[in-house]
């Protein structure tokens, strides 16, 4: 399999890279190509407004359009826009579809499903987590101290952060707006919204 993440290395250039292996013949390339934009395409489905199913069906039919198409795209650094603009397209297409199908309204239908996540949802927070802790390991130490100490469990009072991490009760909450600020930045730097 091959490793085209690393340091400094963005979601669209490793995209560019998987295409460009799996175009030359490395099948498992696919599989890293689809596990670096499936969460992104199933975002564009559901801000469709659509159900799981149609929003699965949606993400399949974009990767079966890139199979079908791949050799017309001739920039692979384009590959990620191509199937964000395929995946935009097709749920499109559906959502006025099952618009003139529906014959339930959604509230009933909805209020007597249950809620049951899908593996692609674990695999979103997954990668969610993996930038996180990513973007965390980027800040100084004591950032990092101060962030994770307020975010585990229940919130602690500042009398313990201040005497855990030697900081004045006074600063603890400046910093941690610091820190934030910090943390978001580095966020925005790795392609989170």
């Amino acid at each position: 399999m091959i490793n085209v993440q690393g340091p400094g290395t963005t979601r669209w250039t490793a995209s560019a890279a998987a295409f460009t292996a799996w175009r030359d013949g490395d099948r498992e390339a696919l599989d890293e190509l689809v596990r670096l934009l499936s969460p992104t395409l199933w975002q564009i489905a559901r801000a469709a407004g659509l159900d799981r199913a149609s929003a699965e069906d949606v993400v399949q039919n974009a990767w079966l359009a890139l199979v079908d198409h791949a050799p017309t795209i001739e920039n692979p650094m384009a590959v990620s826009g191509w199937l964000c603009t395929t995946a935009r397209r097709e749920a499109w297409r559906t959502s006025k579809k099952v618009r003139r199908e529906q014959a339930t309204d959604d509230d009933v239908l909805g209020s007597s499903l249950p809620v049951v996540d899908g593996p692609e949802d674990d695999v979103v927070l997954a990668d969610d987590r993996a930038r996180l802790r990513l973007c965390l390991s980027r800040l100084e130490q004591r950032c990092q101290a101060l962030l994770r100490m307020l975010a585990a469990g229940p919130r602690p009072e500042y009398a313990e952060v201040s005497a855990a991490l030697d900081m004045p009760v006074g600063s603890i909450g400046p910093t941690r707006a610091r820190c934030l600020d910090k943390l978001r930045a580095e966020l925005v730097s790795e392609g989170a919204a």
